[in-house]
């Protein structure tokens, strides 16, 4: 469910830092130059950071939402039951 509520925009952005990092890793490696290469890993890994914060955050968006759901149907079930007088 989360991957359908993201817009397109938002992983075109994902998907930038992460061709941004493995472009510095691959230029690192090529000229040989260490820190530019651990430069690109450590852009890889924040992006995949973010990615998986935001993907734990919609997760616990939507069980609160589920959860918010079922409570306001239990409280609808209550009121019915108490409005009956026999």
């Amino acid at each position: 469910m989360r991957y359908l509520t993201r817009t397109n925009l938002t992983r075109r952005y994902e998907l930038k830092d992460e061709i941004k990092g493995k472009a510095d890793e691959l230029k690192g490696k090529l000229t040989g130059d260490k820190s530019e290469e651990m430069k690109g890993k450590a852009e890889q890994a924040g992006d995949k950071l973010r990615r998986t914060g935001r993907d734990i955050r919609d997760d616990v968006k939507d069980k609160a939402d589920e959860m918010d759901d079922e409570a306001k149907r239990e409280r609808e079930a209550e009121t019915v039951q108490e409005k009956r007088c026999w």
